[in-house]
């Protein structure tokens, strides 16, 4: 790793980032699943696999699909529930180098405030994801996300049960992001998680059914990746809170235009699959763009194609 010149870090609420790449909820373990292979201590942030109140099994078998630019996932957020959670796995996290953020899925309002104040209470988590619109749960999951009415309610309840960084994830299956996205800043969101995966199926046209054991499923990689940067570009003009942009990511342009339509910071997902370390070598290429454009930090980045939008002042504060 070469020896940085540029000011990367980033602010995400009161989550200070050294780096502005977090790695994606589900998609990068705890990260001791990468340490042999990548630093971890040179990204920012690691967002966990989503958390609900009770152990949930996720769905049938098949769960992922490969797709042409893409990957389906239906697993329907497999995890031991929040008791076993906080008794087991969660102290490992004190020993990462670099910020755990916890995401929190719910199929009520009351899950959603009960998981988020008692993840919140642990000095390993450093802010909290808001999981209102995973798209291959029953509908209860995928509503939260849709409507902007129940969106608010959500961020109101979980804001009253923590004042760490709260980031909600929206999701790209609606008619205008732009609509739950002011109102889960107006309800008390720190930041906006854009986009989540994109529904869609595949059907075996041998054995004629779907390939998935849930019908559908989330479609992510970088065939959804113009989808995301349009949704980051129309959020960044609606709302005043930073925006963690995702969904496509694979080499710095991706990253690049991200920033650039408004995003603070961008999240990588299903690329850690292929390459653990495209996560550095991000960080070191864009090193050297703001250095070969002339530019100092992430706040000279940041909406720069995106003409008119009002960026917050997001980059003050000391490195974390």
């Amino acid at each position: 790793m070469v020896n940085l010149q540029s000011d990367l870090s980033v602010a995400i609420g009161k989550l200070q980032l050294r780096y502005p790449t977090l790695m994606g909820s589900g998609c990068y373990g705890s990260g001791e699943e990468y340490a042999p292979f990548a630093d971890l201590s040179k990204i920012g942030a690691i967002v966990l696999k989503s958390v609900t109140r009770l152990p949930r099994l996720g769905n049938a078998t098949p769960r992922l699909v490969h797709t042409p630019a893409g990957m389906l996932n239906a697993i329907g957020l497999q995890n031991p529930g929040i008791d076993w959670y906080l008794e087991h796995d969660l102290h490992k996290y004190a020993s990462r180098p670099c910020a755990i953020v916890g995401s929190v899925a719910g199929f009520s309002i009351d899950d959603y405030a009960n998981v988020c104040g008692r993840l919140a209470q642990r000095d390993e988590i450093a802010a909290l994801e808001i999981n209102v619109s995973c798209p291959n749960v029953a509908s209860e999951g995928e509503t939260f996300g849709c409507d902007p009415d129940l969106t608010a309610r959500v961020v109101e309840a979980t804001r009253q049960t923590t004042d760490k960084t709260l980031i909600v994830k929206l999701s790209p299956n609606v008619t205008d992001i732009t609509k739950i996205a002011r109102q889960a800043e107006n309800s008390g969101a720190d930041a906006l998680a854009v986009i989540n995966t994109v529904r869609g199926m595949a059907i075996d046209v041998e054995a004629w059914r779907p390939r998935l054991g849930n019908v559908t499923g989330g479609l992510s990689g970088p065939a959804i990746r113009p989808i995301a940067v349009l949704a980051v570009y129309e959020v960044a003009r609606a709302v005043s809170i930073p925006i963690i942009g995702q969904g496509g990511i694979e080499n710095i342009t991706d990253a690049l235009e991200f920033f650039l339509a408004g995003a603070t910071a961008i999240s990588i997902g299903t690329a850690n699959f292929t390459d653990p370390r495209i996560p550095e070598r991000i960080v070191e290429e864009l090193d050297a763009y703001l250095l070969r454009r002339g530019l100092h930090s992430m706040r000279d980045l940041v909406g720069q194609a995106n003409v008119g939008i009002t960026t917050p002042d997001q980059y003050e504060g000391d490195e974390g």
